[in-house]
């Protein structure tokens, strides 16, 4: 895992089409704000397992 230190303002970017920056800090809440094309699709890590839970559940039932 690649580990940075960003401050308020500042960016990272992912390949060529992503940008994730830290727009504020408060407390142990840190607030991001992603730029990524539309085809790219962008979750909140428990939305996607609940996501990935609810797709799971409708192949095992069959639906």
């Amino acid at each position: 895992m690649l580990i940075l230190t960003r401050r308020v303002g500042e960016s990272i970017r992912i390949n060529n089409d992503i940008t994730v920056k830290v727009l504020g800090v408060q407390g142990m809440q840190v607030r991001l704000g992603v730029e990524a094309p539309e085809e790219v699709v962008v979750h909140r890590q428990e939305v996607y397992e609940r996501i990935q839970a609810d797709e799971s559940q409708e192949v095992r039932h069959g639906l």
